[in-house]
C-alpha cells in the first residue's frame, strides 16, 4: 500500500466517528470502491455542509454527528441555494466553480445512498425526501476549456531538455551568490533534476513518484512499478514505461543516493531528502518535490510552472508520437475524455487519432 494511503486511512478512521451514524454506513458501502483520499475528501464535504446547516439554525444537533436524517428530509430548494451562495461568495477561502461542484456532487452520492440504497428495519428507505436529486450539477471540466488555460504554461518542444539542462547548471550559476542557496543546489541538483527527467520522461503524478521505492526500478527494460490512482487493488503496481533520457538521469542520482544522502539500507524509498539536523535520509514528501519544481520553475523564467504542469508537458508531447489510447494508458487515465485536452493542446485533431487507431486495430 502507497504511503498516502497509509495516511489517508489512518485519518478516515479518526475523523469517521465523529459524523452521523448514517455516513458512517455511507463510507463503509463506498469503502470496496473508493480509494481512502476520496472517502477523506467526502468526509471533509460532509463536515463542511452539517457545520453550515448548524450555523442556519437548520438543524438543532449539538455537534456534526447529531445530525439526523429528518434535518435532511427537511430541507428545501432554498437551503441548497444558500448552501451554494455561502461556498461561492463567502469573504475568506471562497470555492472556485470547479470545488463547489465537487462538494454538491458529494452531497448528491450521499442522498441517493440513503434514498434509493439503504433500507430500515421494514425496508423502506433511510431517507424518505431527497431534495438533491433537484439539484442540477453543470459539468465543469471541459477538455478544450483546460486546454486553453494551459497554453503558454507547460514546456514544449525543446525546453523539456532545456529544464532538465537547467537544473543540473544553470540554477548554479543564477545563485551563485547566494552560498546557502548555492550549496544546497550542489548537494541536490543529480536527484532534482533526475526528479524533473523522470516526471517529463514518463508522465507520471506526483504522488506516484513520492510513493517509488528502489526496488520498483526496472532499469533494463525502462520501466516502474507504481500504484496508479483509482486502482483500489492494493496488492498490484502498474508498469509504465519511461524513456531514454530519465534512464540515464536515474543511474546518475542512483550513483550517489546512498553516499550523498546517508541513506540507511532500510530505507526503501527512490528519492531521498536529508533534512536540516537529521543524521539519516528519508523520504522525500510531496510538498517538497513541489515546491523544489516550483523554485526552478520561477529562474527558468516559467513561474507557472509546476509539478503536475511538469506531467501536462510530457503528455502533450507523448501525444505527437501517439495515439489518444496509448496516451491514455501511460497517464493512467480513467476515461480518455480526460486525455482529449492534449489533442487540443497540438494540432493533431481527435478525428485523426481515432482514425489512426481504428487503421491499428
Amino acid at each position: 500500500m502507497s504511503i498516502q494511503k497509509v495516511n489517508d486511512r489512518k485519518q478516515l478512521d479518526e475523523r469517521l466517528p465523529l459524523m452521523p451514524w448514517f455516513v458512517q454506513q455511507f463510507i463503509d458501502f463506498k469503502r470496496p470502491d473508493l480509494s481512502p483520499s476520496t472517502l477523506l475528501e467526502y468526509l471533509r464535504d460532509y463536515d463542511s455542509f452539517f457545520s453550515w446547516l448548524r450555523a442556519e439554525g437548520l438543524s438543532q444537533a449539538d455537534s456534526n454527528a447529531g445530525i439526523t436524517l429528518l434535518d435532511l428530509e427537511t430541507l428545501r430548494m432554498e437551503s441548497i441555494v444558500g448552501y451554494r451562495l455561502y461556498l461561492t461568495t463567502r469573504s475568506e477561502n471562497a470555492n472556485s466553480k470547479v470545488t463547489v461542484s465537487r462538494k454538491l456532487s458529494a452531497l448528491r452520492s450521499l442522498f441517493h445512498y440513503l434514498s434509493q440504497i439503504a433500507e430500515d428495519e421494514d425496508f423502506y428507505p433511510l431517507l424518505k425526501r431527497n431534495i438533491m436529486a433537484k439539484v442540477e450539477i453543470k459539468r465543469i471540466h471541459k477538455p478544450k476549456d483546460t486546454a486553453a488555460k494551459l497554453k503558454g504554461k507547460i514546456l514544449e518542444d525543446e525546453e523539456l531538455l532545456e529544464f532538465i539542462g537547467y537544473i543540473y547548471e544553470g540554477y548554479g550559476r543564477d545563485v551563485e551568490g547566494n552560498k546557502q542557496a548555492h550549496y544546497a543546489h550542489l548537494q541536490n541538483r543529480e536527484r532534482d533534476a533526475c526528479i524533473a527527467s523522470l516526471i517529463l520522461n514518463s508522465g507520471l503524478r506526483v504522488s506516484e513518484v513520492v510513493n517509488l521505492n528502489v526496488d520498483d526500478l526496472d532499469m533494463n527494460n525502462k520501466l516502474l512499478y507504481v500504484y496508479r490512482k483509482g486502482n483500489n487493488d492494493e496488492t498490484f503496481k502498474t508498469p509504465v514505461y519511461f524513456r531514454e533520457q530519465a534512464k540515464d538521469d536515474l543511474t546518475q542520482y542512483l550513483s550517489l543516493r546512498q553516499s550523498r544522502y546517508k541513506t540507511p539500507k532500510k530505507e526503501k524509498a527512490l528519492f531521498i531528502a536529508l533534512r536540516n539536523g537529521s543524521k539519516e535520509g528519508s523520504r522525500m514528501t510531496k510538498r517538497a518535490i513541489q515546491e523544489m519544481i516550483i523554485k526552478y520553475a520561477k529562474r527558468f523564467g516559467k513561474p507557472y510552472l509546476t509539478v503536475h504542469k511538469l506531467r501536462h508537458s510530457f503528455a502533450t508531447d507523448y501525444y505527437l508520437q501517439n495515439d489518444i489510447y496509448k496516451t491514455k494508458e501511460q497517464l493512467g487515465h480513467a476515461s480518455t475524455e480526460t486525455t482529449e485536452v492534449y489533442a487540443h493542446l497540438t494540432d493533431k485533431t481527435m478525428s485523426e487519432a481515432i482514425e489512426r487507431r481504428l487503421e491499428e486495430a
